[in-house]
């Protein structure tokens, strides 16, 4: 309906489109028996949404009165479409909004442990973004690690054997480490990369049979810390409301990281303080008495260990599912510094050993 509200029909078989040979017309004449029809535009806000339509099966025009009463079932139709969609539009915000909450009660109940964090927040993504697999992957700089899964257990072990790895050219990772905030592919096999060969995006497609995936940086800063991906096996593009749920999300993943790093530096710092007090306590009830000072000075030792989240991630690089990829640079991974920088830790021995 080439902007037209009402179109009526006398007789189906005598239209050119008809003797033009259009293979609908002559379906619904030469299969359905069509002659008479009359079809009334759905629209809303000048949009049009479909055409309520009705045939006779004789040459037998509608009426004036007839159509306006199609007219008006079809204005019904159009108001019942909207609810419906207003319904949706509600209950889809109700949800997200609902997973947004719970993951944010996740955060709060589990302060500087973030496996159940980035799990709850998963669970939510996949389901609330209509697809079947999701990941969640750090960024040292260099590497990448996937520390989070959400899919069947071929896909959970398939990742597990990734262990780490640089981004290739072209990638959806590749791109974030290039500045991007939110990378879409909606049909991978498509890709540059892929026609391309890049081992990563073939693996993707050919091994894991994903075709559209959604991924979302992890910022700080302007300081990459990692990434977000939802996958899907059939080529189809996320909504711009799934897009924005998940950047919600990824938000909400940076303030986890923020927070176990916050809460390891003031313990480690309380730590410290209170090892530096029991040392000084020490040596003024024992003045004279250098034994006691230099068993309080080797306990110190321990507490130059960090546990700090980039502890917890190291912790999982080291599973067994990783695969080993050799010397790393001596830098150490103690944890990330406000501006994404590593810091290194001040003095960590094996052994204390103090000669008199």
């Amino acid at each position: 309906m080439a902007g037209e509200e009402v179109v009526g029909i006398a007789d189906l078989k005598a239209e050119d489109a008809y003797r033009n040979g259009d293979l609908r017309r002559r379906a619904m004449v030469d299969l359905g028996s069509a002659r008479s029809s009359a079809a009334v535009a759905l629209r809303k806000d000048g949009r049009l949404l479909g055409t309520f339509t009705v045939f006779r099966q004789e040459v037998w025009p509608f009426s004036d009165k007839q159509i306006a009463l199609l007219e008006n079932f079809a204005a019904q139709a159009v108001i019942a479409m909207e609810n419906a969609r207003l319904i949706t539009e509600t209950r889809e915000a109700l949800e997200q909004q609902t997973a947004t909450s719970e993951v944010l009660q996740v955060i709060n109940s589990s302060p500087g442990d973030l496996t159940p964090v980035f799990d709850a927040m998963l669970e939510k993504a996949t389901r609330l973004c209509e697809a079947g697999f999701g990941c969640l992957q750090t960024y040292d700089g260099k590497f990448f690690d996937v520390v989070a899964t959400r899919g069947p257990p071929e896909f959970v072990a398939w990742t597990r054997q990734l262990g780490s790895f640089e981004p290739e050219p072209g990638t959806t990772i590749a791109r974030l480490v290039q500045g991007e905030q939110t990378v879409l592919a909606v049909d991978l096999a498509e890709s540059e990369a892929y026609r391309e060969g890049a081992s990563q995006r073939r693996a993707v497609v050919d091994v894991g049979g994903f075709r559209t995936i959604l991924s979302i940086a992890l910022h700080k800063d302007n300081v990459l810390l990692g990434a977000l991906h939802v996958y899907r096996k059939e080529a189809r593009p996320f909504t711009d409301e799934q897009i924005a749920l998940l950047q919600n999300f990824a938000a909400q993943a940076v303030i986890a990281m923020e927070n176990a790093r916050l809460l390891t530096e003031t313990r480690e710092a309380l730590e410290q303080q209170t090892a530096t007090a029991e040392v000084l306590q020490v040596i003024n009830s024992s003045p004279g008495d250098l034994a006691p000072s230099v068993h309080n000075f080797a306990v110190a030792q321990s507490l130059t260990q960090s546990l700090s989240w980039e502890a917890w991630h190291s912790k999982r690089r080291r599973t067994p599912h990783h695969t080993p990829r050799g010397p790393r640079p001596s830098a150490s991974r103690a944890g990330i510094g406000s501006r994404g920088k590593r810091s290194r830790t001040a003095f960590a021995p094996q052994s204390v050993l103090v000669s008199l």
